[in-house]
């Protein structure tokens, strides 16, 4: 389940207690070590996703942030709409990876499958969990240049959903559907080791999804 972000004050030099706080998004710690997804996303791989992608995408937001902080209080509604899209890529970003990292865990020889209710609905909606993830992959492959592959759920007709989108929109405020499962489709997440071959990367990620984070997420969504 996503949690909320972690944030950390930092003063500012201004008169009243509210405007004298700013507000800083901050890298989350992985809940396993960098080498733990090993063979199927590599060590290297994970330090500089986490610790260079992520932080920057965090860096960004921040900045932006500050920025549209000092374009509110001087009523400068030109500079508000033109930090819009900073604030998209970037925090779109911020969520999508953690998303991303919590959906993740040590890795098995057996691919492993969900259980219970979930297990269930991708039964009855794709007909089995292999063409769930035939299906999962065709589509992610299909994605131009970057972006991400997901399973939503559309809590209005209460179904699961496979989606994707481009860049770093997220998910949910870009198509309405709740992120029950995220896949990073930049390059970043995988050239290293597999180079421009998307679909091996695709193939090996289900070894390391951690489907108890999912089920949490799904039994949270579909109340």
């Amino acid at each position: 389940m996503l949690r909320t972000i972690p944030r950390t004050f930092a003063a500012i030099n201004k008169p009243s207690a509210f405007s004298g706080l700013r507000y800083k998004h901050t890298l989350p710690a992985l809940p396993y070590a960098y080498e733990a997804l090993e063979p199927y996303i590599s060590g290297e791989i994970m330090k500089i996703h986490h610790a260079k992608h992520h932080q920057t995408y965090i860096n960004n937001l921040n900045a932006a942030e500050e920025k549209l902080g000092s374009a509110f209080k001087g009523n400068d509604v030109n500079e508000e709409i033109s930090i819009q899209s900073a604030i998209k890529f970037n925090g779109g970003g911020h969520i999508n990876h953690t998303l991303f990292w919590e959906n993740l865990a040590p890795g098995n020889k057996e691919i492993p499958k969900p259980s219970g209710e979930l297990l269930k609905e991708i039964e009855k909606t794709w007909g089995s969990f292999d063409q769930f993830v035939s299906k999962f992959n065709t589509q992610t492959a299909a994605v131009q240049g970057s972006g991400w592959g997901w399973l939503g759920y559309n809590k209005e007709f209460k179904r699961l959903e496979i989606a994707t989108t481009s860049n770093q929109d997220p998910l949910k405020p870009t198509t309405g559907l709740i992120p029950l499962l995220g896949v990073d489709v930049w390059e970043h997440a995988y050239y290293l080791q597999y180079k421009n071959v998307r679909p091996d990367y695709l193939n090996a990620i289900w070894h390391v999804i951690n489907w108890k984070t999912v089920t949490d997420r799904f039994t949270k969504a579909h109340k």
